[in-house]
């Protein structure tokens, strides 16, 4: 996944907005037909994005402020909206009654605060940013590459935008502003979305095969269109037998010895969903699916 492809809430002490305070975990949105500050801005579609997945908020007035720096605390409220998490672990750092104490006891549960200083109104810069990103997202796509700074792995993924000409492109002390957030965002929650679809797919495609007769049998997933599914045997040989969307197969045991099977995003050719199973005509299946470090 080489191309941008996927993509925050309240000011606290810089913009002490009524509207934004307690949105976090009440999924009160405000209509994003409404907006104003951000009408014309080139992360609207980002923006509006996130607001229907109710994972971004707008204030009282249908406001994003997408030029302000984005907070710890509004951060860590979207990455937690989109993890969709329900357990939390105290967090002892906040003070009593903090508006995002439901978040950040959420996110500590999940590991989304490990090597992180708590401080929700901290402006946040990009590395401090990607390394919440990465923290986040390790159930998903695993490790990044260690041979990169958390900026340059996300600039390197294509969820972060690299540095202005003339400067260091993984520049990881600039600030991210809402409106950046808001694109980085959007990338994560596509990102989950078809991470799910491939899990799906692949459940699908599993239960499809039999082993009778000596021959293994099954039929690809169709999708929905937004998916190149494919089910590739190799053959004792070493040759390729390939079978896609919606196609059926029945291949004699004697023939193969191992089989993936993938689900590839059509628009960006993201990798959705990747398995193997290696001992043929057993169908016991590992999960490849590609992850950040690479």
């Amino acid at each position: 996944m080489n191309k941008r492809a996927m993509m925050s809430y309240l000011l606290a002490s810089v913009l002490a907005m009524a509207g934004f305070i307690g949105v976090a975990d009440s999924h009160t949105v405000k209509a994003a037909a409404q907006a104003k500050d951000y009408a014309s801005h080139t992360a609207k579609a980002a923006i509006d994005f996130g607001v229907q997945k109710k994972y971004l908020w707008l204030d009282s007035k249908g406001n994003f402020y997408p030029n302000s720096q984005i907070t710890q605390g509004q951060f860590i409220a979207s990455l937690v909206a989109i993890r969709g998490l329900k357990e939390g672990a105290p967090v002892p750092q906040l003070p009593a009654g903090h508006w995002a104490t439901m978040s950040y006891e959420k996110a500590q549960k999940a590991g989304i605060l490990d090597n992180v200083k708590i401080d929700p109104n901290r402006l946040l810069t990009k590395e401090e940013t990607a390394l919440l990103v990465f923290n986040t997202w390790k159930p998903y796509r695993g490790e990044k590459s260690p041979n990169l700074t958390n900026t340059g792995a996300l600039v390197t993924w294509g969820w972060m935008k690299p540095a202005p000409n003339g400067q260091p492109k993984f520049r990881e002390n600039l600030p991210v502003l809402r409106s950046d957030a808001a694109e980085t965002l959007q990338f994560m929650w596509l990102d989950k979305w078809q991470l799910e679809q491939g899990k799906k797919y692949a459940d699908e495609f599993h239960k499809s095969l039999k082993v009778v007769n000596g021959k293994i049998t099954g039929k690809v997933p169709k999708g929905d269109g937004n998916f190149l599914i494919r089910a590739m045997f190799i053959t004792n040989g070493d040759g390729r037998n390939g079978f896609l969307n919606n196609e059926s197969f029945s291949v004699p045991v004697s023939t193969v010895n191992s089989l993936s099977f993938e689900v590839i995003n059509s628009k960006d050719s993201g990798i959705a969903g990747g398995y193997w199973y290696p001992q043929l005509p057993k169908l016991d299946r590992e999960n490849r699916t590609q992850k950040f470090y690479r």
